[in-house]
């Protein structure tokens, strides 16, 4: 079958975008997939061992911020289209090391921009970057309300802050060179492969080995949470349908306090590991609340369901099930990521090519 599209998604190794590499390379043979990542603490081949042999897909060791590999990648792959997920994403993170998310959020997609510019050279028909970012960077919401594509940003941390200095990249470059792009802003994921120093796959690791669960402040915060496969599906739609020039905020119509989504992760895992019910819930630690932490995230994904015909699959009740599930079934994936033994996958599976 001939190529009908010469796709790059970069940091397809990490939690979501190993989901969105696996959804185009399986639902669309015909498409060749460039996954580009540096495999960073985040990046995990072993995400994607199940097509890493698919003959559609092709792995690329490169950091975005690495204006030649990037360039060479959209040369010798002739690259029509970007799905931009690489990015440093843990706001505790940003805390300590502001200077890491601005040079890969923010030099890193300019350099993607420059690259994907320098390679269309104006001939945009049929091109297209896609930029992945986050509803963090619309600030906290205090009382009532949602984050509609329209609100104002107001970024509350270091991590907010780069991803919408790099949403606004973005748009410049569509506003100065017409270049073709959308932009979506998601809610928390959560789902299989996240890496276990996010809530929900750290509660679950935590509680299964019986360790203390962390909780900042009171547990008062509240997320709007979005199956990862429904995120991925949101992409691959906005992709396909989307309007260029256009943004689209993609949420799940599910808002939990933090404190409430633990005690359920903990009954559940209770029921799962044969616990008596109540006792993992013995593990919760209130710790000191995180710097700048925003109280309340929740979107209004309206738009994209009523111009794309997009929304969830499933409840978070069903999804969070099937998510432990998961976590339960791979320990010897948690163990490795927990461990540091995932960073060797590469050197293993790869570097002798």
């Amino acid at each position: 079958m001939s190529v009908q599209r010469n796709l790059l998604i970069t940091g397809g190794a990490g939690f979501i975008g190993s989901h969105v590499v696996r959804r185009f390379v399986t639902t669309y043979p015909q498409y060749r997939i460039i996954n580009l990542d540096a495999l960073t603490y985040a990046g995990n081949l072993e995400n994607l061992r199940d097509i890493e042999n698919a003959p559609n897909y092709t792995f690329v060791k490169a950091d975005i911020c690495n204006a030649d590999a990037v360039a060479k990648v959209f040369k010798d792959f002739a690259i029509d289209g970007v799905i931009h997920l690489a990015a440093e994403s843990h706001v505790d993170r940003s805390i300590t090391d502001p200077l890491a998310f601005v040079r890969t959020n923010v030099f890193g997609t300019v350099t993607l921009l420059n690259a994907a510019k320098e390679a269309w050279k104006g001939a945009y028909d049929g091109k297209r970057f896609y930029h992945v970012s986050t509803d963090e960077v619309y600030g906290s919401l205090h009382d009532g309300g949602f984050f509609t594509e329209e609100t104002p940003y107001d970024p509350q941390s270091p991590y907010s802050a780069s991803k919408a200095s790099s949403d606004h990249f973005v748009r410049a470059y569509g506003n100065t060179y017409k270049l073709p792009f959308v932009v979506s802003n998601c809610s928390n994921n959560y789902g299989s492969h996240h890496f276990p120093e996010k809530l929900i796959p750290l509660m679950i690791n935590n509680i299964r080995n019986n360790k203390p669960l962390p909780v900042y402040g009171k547990g008062e915060n509240v997320r709007d949470w979005l199956w990862v496969e429904d995120h991925a599906a949101a992409i691959d739609t906005i992709f396909h349908t989307g309007v260029n020039g256009e943004t689209y905020n993609i949420g799940g119509h599910n808002e939990w306090k933090n404190i409430d989504l633990v005690h359920l992760l903990c009954a559940i895992m209770d029921r799962k590991l044969g616990r008596a019910e109540g006792e993992s819930a013995k593990l919760i630690t209130y710790v000191t609340d995180r710097a700048g932490h925003d109280l309340r995230y929740a979107i209004d994904a309206s738009k994209i369901e009523r111009e794309l015909g997009w929304r969830p699959s499933i409840t978070f009740e069903v999804g969070l099930e099937r998510t432990v599930d998961w976590y339960l079934a791979n320990t010897e994936w948690l163990d490795h990521v927990t461990s540091g033994a995932y960073q060797q996958y590469y050197q293993a599976h790869y570097a002798q090519h």
